[in-house]
């Protein structure tokens, strides 16, 4: 259950900040869904147009492509245990062509990192001096 009221479609319409930002996401994304991230994020019209403008300026086309960018999406939010982000993200990568061997791989990836880091964590393992810039 959400600990922030989700704003209807019919609430945000009557507020200009928050319109111009649902009108953008829609015409960003070519849909007409907004999901309930940016709902709870109506709270704070401020909050809500920074994250839309830096998501999408992080998010958007550049030395990395965009699928990409989703796969890196889910790890992250996997390792920080958001499962509302690894839905999202697994179900835009998954439209931006994501094949389930990708996201088979994927998985193996976050596993095999995260099993990494923690051993080397608990080991306090040296860092060697030709990793360090």
């Amino acid at each position: 259950m959400a600990t922030v009221k989700l704003w209807s479609d019919a609430e945000v319409e009557v507020v200009p900040r928050l319109k111009a930002v649902f009108d953008d996401i829609r015409a960003t994304r070519k849909t007409t869904f907004v999901n309930n991230f940016w709902r709870s994020l109506c709270n704070d019209p401020g909050l809500l147009e920074r994250t839309w403008a830096g998501l999408k300026a992080v998010m958007a086309p550049g030395a990395l492509d965009p699928l990409t960018k989703e796969m890196i999406y889910i790890a992250v939010s996997t390792i920080n245990g958001c499962s509302y982000c690894v839905h999202s993200h697994t179900a835009a990568a998954r439209a931006k062509g994501m094949t389930e061997a990708q996201h088979g791989e994927l998985l193996a990836v976050i596993g095999m990192a995260a099993e990494g880091n923690s051993l080397v964590t608990a080991m306090q393992t040296p860092v060697d001096k030709e990793f360090i810039v």
